[in-house]
């Protein structure tokens, strides 16, 4: 680009009243179509003046000599010119709030609701006092008389009585147990609860409706609920309990009752996340040109830009099947702004990728067999119905990776010991020897694993089980508080069953260089109380869900045997 021509006469200096109107901030169009049409009316001789009235912002005031004739008055006394003329005047700042009440009290779209809680919503989450945001709580006498009676023992029910004695005496220390003020829950740290607690602490006239025993302290509940309601006549008091049958007495009379529901990582089973994306049939089309490709450990790597990158996860499997192609299955590994990288499968569906002889029958097995084979994936959970061959899949890469590889000192395989039926009673001898009953589904499994080995003999066979039996240990979960596992391949059987905080205590237990996979049917829950919504194994996948280190994989299709698979469905 050529350079301009110089100038070719010298040019003028300014004067001091030229350079300040040059200097001075122009009105934009933006802020001149904001402006209100009275502003018309002023007729101000300074620019600056113009664009403070104008922007009707918190400008610099103008010099004290400006002036302004004052509308309507032809040559009359000049006028001093507002700093801030309030034309177009600016919404008003919204008020601060803290975190706790009157954001969320608007949010909510009326005053706060005053919750009575039944002992069995403390008993089941000790924090449940603190998870109703702005709204208050209250604790009848028969409540804290309840928990006192549950408080004994070493069960979780016991634990969860005593943890929110606890609490209850946090908030009561310092303070007053006035019935009118209340205690402010935050006042422990909560800072997410915003309401105040209330303690029966004066007779109420609570009558139990008629018919109902005046002993049983589900109705002395139900009576004090009747009572607070008619003594807060404007205000919403509902009964907050896990009882089902109480609920229904609640509503029998006329009472609002709800469930407890904070316990709930997802309120549909169906929202859970898979683990699996099916790519849109124009990928190619839309992801093509702007596509990179390169070869790196027999693996291609695909990065994308798109609109498909934002609705991605790490550790989330894609494909795309189209009839007549070849099909396409990868990982997402990295996720960099609006760019997603995708890594190619190894496939575990050939017989010279065979794992411990066992290969993939379908194409979410062969999804987790690649993630159960990574050794930068740390925690795995696996969810399936009955016969989808989690548990055998499991095995056969935990052995592949102990005996073959070295990469795990051992096996360790443990699940909750939750009867479907009546309960046997007391199981003799040790440890492993009580847990034996419970560990069929890994007998099973190695059986099925050990027939792979045809040549070896009826000797060879019983040298490897030996062997195997000898690197897979079974422990009881009673028995993990405290223990630290270094090299370990965990396999928890039966997550489902597990609670959030029993997840949390066994995930925990892991150190360096341990894996953890836990496999679970969310059909086939049998702890009371526990949900697909509520399960710790729901907790876990909803949880570590885009983790580089942590993977999950649905399995949908059955493959133990026809009947299994037609009763899965049918029954």
């Amino acid at each position: 680009m050529p350079l301009p021509k110089p100038p070719a006469t010298r040019a003028a200096l300014l004067s001091a009243a030229d350079y300040e109107s040059q200097s001075a901030p122009k009105t934009s169009r933006r802020s001149q179509k904001a402006a209100d049409p009275k502003s018309k009316l002023l007729d101000l001789h300074d620019d600056r003046a113009e664009t403070a009235v104008a922007k009707a912002a918190p400008k610099p005031a103008p010099a004290p000599g400006v002036t302004a004739r004052a509308p309507g008055t032809g040559g009359g006394l000049p006028v001093k010119a507002p700093a801030a003329y309030p034309i177009a005047p600016a919404p008003a700042a919204r008020p601060k709030t803290s975190l706790g009440g009157a954001r969320k009290r608007a949010r909510s779209g009326g005053p706060s609701k005053l919750f009575v809680l039944d002992t069995n919503v403390l008993l089941h989450d000790p924090t449940s006092m603190f998870r109703f945001e702005e709204h208050d709580v209250y604790l009848p006498m028969i409540t804290l008389e309840e928990l006192d009676n549950h408080k004994k023992g070493m069960t979780e029910v016991a634990r969860n009585a005593r943890q929110v004695s606890r609490d209850l005496d946090g908030l009561a220390t310092e303070g007053s147990l006035d019935p009118v003020a209340g205690i402010p829950l935050s006042k422990t740290g909560h800072r997410e609860a915003g309401g105040k607690l209330f303690f029966q602490t004066q007779f109420l006239d609570a009558k139990a409706p008629s018919g109902l025993p005046q002993g049983k302290a589900d109705n002395q509940i139900l009576a004090v609920v009747q009572a607070l309601r008619e003594q807060h006549g404007a205000r919403d008091v509902v009964l907050v309990s896990k009882d089902i049958n109480m609920r229904v007495k609640a509503r029998a009379l006329g009472l609002p009752a709800e469930d407890y529901f904070n316990d709930k990582t997802l309120d549909d089973g169906d929202l859970l996340y898979t683990g699996v994306l099916a790519l849109p049939p124009d990928f190619w089309d839309k992801h093509g040109k702007t596509m990179e490709s390169w070869n790196q450990g027999g693996h291609t790597f695909y990065r994308i830009v798109g609109p498909l990158v934002p609705s991605l996860l790490i550790n989330q499997f894609v494909y795309l099947e189209t009839p007549g192609a070849a099909p396409l299955y990868a990982r997402v590994t990295e996720i960099t702004g609006k760019s997603a990288v995708l890594k190619t499968l190894r496939d575990f569906t050939h017989a010279k990728n065979a794992v411990w002889g066992i290969t993939a029958r379908n194409r979410e097995q062969n999804f987790a067999l690649n993630l159960l084979m990574d050794p930068e994936v740390d925690f795995l959970t696996l969810t399936g119905t009955a016969g989808t061959g989690k548990t055998l899949a499991t095995l056969a890469c935990g052995l592949a990776q102990v005996m073959d590889e070295r990469r795990y000192s051992e096996i360790i395989v443990t699940r909750v010991t939750v009867p479907v039926g009546e309960d046997i009673g007391f199981l003799p001898g040790t440890e492993e020897e009580k847990m034996g009953p419970w560990m069929g589904a890994l007998d099973d499994n190695l059986e099925v694993l050990s027939k792979g080995d045809g040549g070896a003999g009826e000797w060879g066979r019983a040298a490897t089980q030996d062997l195997v039996r000898s690197k897979i240990k079974v422990k009881s979960l009673n028995f993990m508080r405290g223990r630290t596992f270094l090299n370990k391949f965990v396999i928890i059987d039966e997550a489902q069953n597990l609670t959030p905080k029993q997840m949390k205590t066994l995930i925990t237990r892991a150190g360096p260089g341990t894996k953890i996979v836990c496999l679970g049917n969310l059909a086939q829950i049998d702890t009371p109380y526990l949900t697909e919504g509520s399960s710790g194994l729901t907790y876990a996948v909803d949880r570590f869900k885009g983790w580089p280190h942590g993977g999950h994989i649905t399995l949908a299709r059955g493959e133990r045997s026809r009947l299994a698979d037609f009763a899965s469905d049918a029954l």
